[in-house]
């Protein structure tokens, strides 16, 4: 068995950065990957985050909500169904840069009204300059390289009023072995599995992520290690 270098961040591309992916295979792989982040509960961290955020916004207040690199939805449609819950009221944005993807979110989100897609690339200047309550990004920041994602989180805090939840992995080559057991225990298919290894290699660890926040001079922040090797990254702009 090869050792794991995690040393430093992975360069490799993934299947997934293709926007011109289309087709069953990438349906089958965003479902896939939305399952596995609901069972081994990755969602939560990112659902929390924005709980954190909204505690002390008052239930009647309309809250907007993006996430940038949304995938096939299924965060948006938790936090819809969480509004629900809490009696409160979300608008719900979602922008992915892959049209398919985008197609296919608002097919699943069908009966979801509040919640509201665009295709769009986050990293061109035509992104709308539109401002937001909260901005999430999860699992996408790692897809990107350190240039531009010192842009992005710039261009986050900067459209955010209350702040940012960034939910994105934990570079461990702990966390690769345990992928490539949950990949045969679920039979995965070939874009699951090359891209989830790619995605851990290219994910952070946390004196990364410290080092990027004192970079950016961003004052207010937590940035805690959750289940399943994730990190849960907020910046409150409040």
């Amino acid at each position: 068995m090869r050792i794991i270098n995690t040393r430093h961040r992975s360069q490799a591309p993934e299947i997934m950065d293709d926007f011109n992916m289309q087709g069953e295979l990438l349906k089958e792989t965003l479902h896939k990957i939305a399952q596995i982040n609901r069972l081994l509960g990755g969602n939560r961290v990112t659902l929390k985050g924005v709980a954190a955020l909204i505690k002390d916004i008052p239930p009647q207040q309309t809250i907007s909500i993006l996430d940038a690199g949304c995938g096939n939805g299924d965060m948006l449609r938790q936090l819809a169904d969480l509004a629900v819950q809490q009696q409160r009221k979300f608008q719900l944005t979602g922008i992915d840069a892959n049209p398919a993807t985008v197609t296919y979110a608002r097919e699943l989100s069908q009966s979801y009204p509040d919640i509201h897609y665009y295709c769009g690339n986050i990293m061109e200047s035509s992104f709308p300059q539109q401002q937001y309550d909260i901005i999430l990004c999860t699992l996408t920041l790692h897809h990107f390289k350190e240039k531009e994602i010192r842009h992005l989180v710039k261009l986050f805090r900067k459209l955010a009023k209350t702040g940012v939840v960034i939910n994105d992995l934990h570079r461990s080559a702990l966390a690769y072995r345990l992928f490539q057991l949950v990949c045969f225990a679920f039979n995965l298919n070939r874009m699951v599995k090359t891209d989830g290894q790619v995605s851990i290699l290219r994910g952070f660890k946390k004196k990364e992520l410290h080092h990027l926040s004192a970079e950016l001079n961003i004052g207010q922040y937590s940035l805690q290690w959750k289940w399943a090797f994730r990190y849960q990254w907020i910046i409150n702009n409040v």
